[in-house]
């Protein structure tokens, strides 16, 4: 690998566009497998998830790169205006099922709206919505019964709790908060996958108070709320949030 090409996937980590800008300018191919992945596949598997990450995707594609499904590109980019255009366009997009890998809820199967979800792509999402996605579309089964999550699930214990205005959003638009699944494998294929069993949109958000999960206590509680809001279940208080027992001296 080129050092052009190491500086590249470095600056994948944190979607630091400048840098990405200066290896490519360096000659870092963005036609060059590394350990059987294209760059652009190396960026979209990332755990990092931001607004920075359209920019990165959009100087690899300036570069020649090409996605193994372009029609997930206007999504990835969180343009709109580029959702609106290929839906009306081309309708059967809605229906259209795409795979990638995903670091934390799988993306096999999936809908666009389920790769927006999963990205926290806000802008993409809403597009989606008011072209007539479905915001209960499931996503495949595996061959063990798991999976067939809907949108929501990306949503709901995401990293840094960025997908959480596309979870209100699909509230809004009539996502089911109430739907019970066999189970959903999170992290397929890293160091943290995880086979979770029995999950509804609200223990997959408490999910997230898991150690390989590690998403904020607030945030996990605040969206539990939410979704039980929008399933129409009382709201305890819930008074124990954060956990006294797990703040710096606690459990003495």
């Amino acid at each position: 690998m080129t050092p052009a090409l190491q500086r590249l996937l470095a600056a994948f980590d944190g979607h630091e566009a400048d840098e990405v800008r200066s290896a490519l300018g360096d000659g870092a191919d963005v036609r060059s497998p590394v350990n059987c992945k294209l760059p652009i596949e190396w960026l979209t598997e990332q755990y990092t998830r931001s607004d920075r990450f359209p920019a990165c995707l959009r100087l690899l594609l300036d570069h020649g790169a090409v996605p193994p499904d372009p029609s997930v590109l206007p999504v990835l980019l969180d343009d709109a205006d580029a959702v609106r255009e290929a839906t009306r366009a081309n309708t059967s997009l809605l229906l259209h099922r795409t795979t990638m890998v995903s670091t934390f809820t799988p993306l096999a199967g999936a809908s666009l709206l389920h790769v927006a979800a999963e990205y926290g792509n806000l802008n993409a999402a809403r597009a989606l919505i008011e072209c007539g996605a479905d915001v209960n579309a499931t996503a495949a089964v595996d061959e063990h019964g798991m999976n067939g999550h809907t949108p929501l699930f990306h949503t709901v214990n995401s990293n840094a709790n960025r997908s959480e205005p596309v979870m209100r959003l699909l509230l809004d638009a009539g996502a089911d908060a109430t739907v019970r699944l066999p189970g959903i494998t999170w992290g397929r294929g890293f160091e943290w996958e995880t086979t979770f069993f029995d999950v509804t949109p609200v223990s997959y958000c408490q999910l997230g108070l898991m150690p390989q999960v590690h998403r904020k206590e607030a945030d996990t509680y605040a969206n539990i709320r939410r979704l039980l809001g929008a399933a129409k279940r009382p709201v305890p208080p819930l008074p124990n949030v954060p956990n006294r027992y797990l703040q710096p001296g606690g459990g003495k």
